[in-house]
């Protein structure tokens, strides 16, 4: 077939690399292609990548002239910093005179970093005043750091932030000694010289590793034939280029679970829920609210950093988990797994195997407990049980589901643990989901708490092989709606495919001018059309917090001129069945309360609150709300619209005034304006979005009270 689109998305995870073609246009799945991940090969994980976009290009006879976007997810990053494979460091630090400088030279002497897993990033370091940055003193720093043993060197200047002049003096000399140089305040553009050099020391540590595979596999590609640039997944669900990666491949940290939450947002219309990705021996766990996900910096060896990813919770119990039983008792669910002690699943062993089942106590590990559970058969074969067999004694998975398995098995291997405990095969798989479920609902209550989620309406939605191992049950105890697609399981691959090209600018503001908001602004949109953004495609979202003064300029964009529409456009009664399904009622109770282009604004009428939902013309939901207001206006009466609407919906609580969070519907676009502290502060920062907007250009505006219903 000729003069097709194909997006290619690939994901590296533990023990499968997975690639998946989609139909640009349409989104249809054009093939898959399943490998062992290579951890092992000299090329790494990039060796995965290849063989499997290869085969994929191959068994569907798709033209490398087809392919207008790839991008894959990558484990090296955290695999390195987890395994300890990283270089050492060598900290240059920089400041003026005096006290600054005798501040400065401690704050940047960072010591050795415990990466929590008995392995370090070590470190040495030198010191330089800003008059003596020259050529002659940049090359004796970076031979007494040589010598120290450092193979890697990162410049770090106090205030670097306001001008990087130093620091690329630095970076530039030791790249003609063939030394690779992590320039601080090109990681982050905050303030806090210990925290921005350590994270630039993080990131240091592992370019000689990513380098290679980021060469290796791009390479590869372009040995195929393929010249649309190779992207790869950020941890906050963006994606940037290879060149960009190559200088801040710490930003790729927990891109595995970035690619399933992408794949959940972005072709499952997941705007408002609590994802889980769950494998054989983990469980990634996240929110994605109001069709955005939620980002924190990531805490390594303890210590917080200015990388951006993804808000997860990593549990240690899954589909293969394994049952810890003693003194007649169900004791734990996990953390081993039966992948980790090498044994097959009792659900997926077939009926005629399972002869003379007799249980054993082992020790999956050196140092384990030996009160694992493990059945023995007659031919000597040995299975384990796991939460995937109890969901199916409960019926809980569905044919289509990736964990449907045989039951009859599953009972007849259960049956010896139910026997030493004393109960039913069926009361014996409810404990088992039980113990793994009080692992579950902690995360839940804690993202529905910091997240502000409406807790009766939270809908947990399941991707990775094994979602239907817990989420049935997780959702049921919880009296939750739930939701596990097709192609579940690959679903971080079709993620990977749909991603965007992203990237963050965050600078320490008090109190921001219009001025400052549409610099930051505009600084963000550069860097996502640097990474390969068209710059027509690029959307930027400001957030703003009150307390650290700290404005970030998220800047969102497509590679290619037509971006994807991912679905038909669905209609009003279509919209409104969406809004409903999120609010758990019936589209009857609905009003439409706005309709402008591409959005609908929904009501529910709850007591004296009003439900609110924003819903756009793909089919999601933008906006969830549980008491807000809603207005229509022309572009140039915002001000005193949004300044009724900010009136209406302000609260005392507890003495303590509580804003609304505005949104914002203008263009193609849903703008949230949500923790501002006034409503000055509110109005410099939407002013940039009126900028370049036609006066009678017809808005809409939504307050929401600021509470947890």
């Amino acid at each position: 077939m000729k003069n097709r689109k194909i997006r290619f998305g690939i994901d590296v995870g533990g023990t499968h690399t997975k690639a998946v073609a989609l139909d640009n246009d349409t989104n249809e799945i054009i093939g898959q292609s399943v490998v062992m991940t290579t951890h092992d090969h000299d090329k790494g994980v990039a060796a995965g990548v290849i063989e499997c976009f290869q085969n994929c290009l191959r068994e569907n006879d798709i033209h490398p002239d087809d392919v207008v976007f790839i991008a894959h997810s990558t484990t090296q990053a955290t695999n390195a910093l987890l395994e300890g494979d990283v270089a050492k460091v060598g900290i240059l630090g920089m400041a003026g005179g005096g006290i600054e400088g005798l501040l400065a030279k401690k704050q940047s002497k960072v010591p050795d970093i415990d990466l929590g897993t008995g392995r370090m990033i070590e470190t040495c370091h030198t010191f330089l005043k800003l008059k003596d940055v020259n050529e002659d003193n940049v090359e004796n720093a970076i031979k007494i750091l040589k010598d120290q043993g450092a193979t890697v060197l990162v410049a770090s200047k106090a205030f670097g932030v306001d001008s990087l002049k130093e620091e690329k003096v630095v970076h530039d000399i030791a790249e003609k000694h063939g030394m690779m140089t992590s320039v601080a305040s090109d990681i982050s553009k905050l303030y806090g010289l210990t925290r921005r050099t350590r994270t630039a020391t993080i990131n240091a540590s592992i370019l000689p590793k990513m380098l290679d595979t980021a060469q290796s596999t791009e390479g590869a590609v372009r040995q195929a034939g393929v010249s649309v640039p190779l992207m790869i997944m950020r941890g906050d669900g963006g994606v940037m280029d290879a060149d960009e990666m190559k200088k801040r491949p710490v930003l790729t940290m927990l891109s595995g679970p970035a690619a399933s939450v992408m794949g959940a947002l972005m072709y499952l219309r997941a705007s408002n829920g609590i994802y889980f990705e769950v494998g054989g021996t983990s469980t990634n766990i996240g929110v994605i609210k109001n069709g955005r996900p939620a980002v924190e910096y990531t805490v390594v060896g303890g210590h917080r950093t200015y990388i951006n990813s993804l808000d997860v919770r990593v549990l240690g119990v899954a589909g293969g988990s394994m049952i810890r039983a003693n003194n007649n008792s169900l004791v734990d669910v996990g953390p081993r797994s039966a992948h980790i002690a090498g044994l097959k699943y009792a659900v997926y062993t077939p009926v005629e195997e399972i002869v003379d089942p007799q249980l054993e106590f082992f020790s999956p590990k050196e140092g384990d407990p030996s009160d694992y559970v493990r059945i023995k058969l007659a031919s000597g074969k040995r299975v384990t049980l796991t939460n995937s067999c109890a969901a199916n004694v409960l019926g809980l998975c569905k044919e289509t589901d990736f964990s449907y398995g045989i039951q009859e098995s599953a009972r007849l291997c259960m049956q010896p643990l139910a026997d030493y405990l004393g109960i039913t095969v069926e009361e014996t798989a409810g404990q088992i989901l039980q113990k793994a479920y009080e692992k579950i609902y902690p995360v839940i209550d804690e993202f529905a708490e910091k997240y502000r989620l409406e807790r009766d309406q939270i809908t947990l939605v399941g991707v990775g092989g094994g979602a239907a191992a817990l989420l049935p049950y997780s959702a049921n105890a919880m009296k939750l709606s739930y939701n596990i697609p097709k192609y579940a399981e690959v679903i971080s691959s079709i993620g990977v495919a749909l991603a965007m090209i992203r990237d963050v600018v965050e600078r320490v503001i008090p109190n921001p001018s219009t001025e400052d908001i549409n610099k930051i602004k505009k600084e963000a949109a550069s860097l996502a059309i640097k990474s390969g953004a068209v710059p027509s495609t690029v959307e930027v979202h400001i957030e703003i917090d009150p307390q650290s003064s700290k404005v970030t300029a998220i800047a969102l964009g497509s590679n290619e001129v037509q971006a994807t529409d991912l679905t038909l456009k669905v209609n009003e009664d279509e919209a409104k069945e969406l809004a409903a399904a999120s609010m758990n009622t019936d589209p009857e109770d609905l009003n439409l309360l706005a309709h402008k282009d591409i959005f609908f604004v929904f009501g529910r009428r709850a007591g004296e609150k009003q439900q609110v939902r924003v819903v756009d013309h793909r089919g999601f939901v933008k906006v969830q709300c549980g008491d807000a207001a809603v207005a229509t206006c022309l572009a140039n009466n915002w001000v005193e619209e949004t300044k009724k609407l900010w009136d209406k919906q302000v609260s005392y609580r507890r003495e303590m005034l509580s804003t609304p969070d505005i949104y914002l519907c203008i263009g193609g676009k849903v703008l949230d304006f949500s923790n501002t502290l006034s409503f000055d502060q509110l109005r410099t920062v939407m002013a940039s979005e009126f900028l370049d907007a036609e006066s009678n250009e017809e808005i809409i505006l939504v307050s929401a009270r600021n509470e947890i219903i």
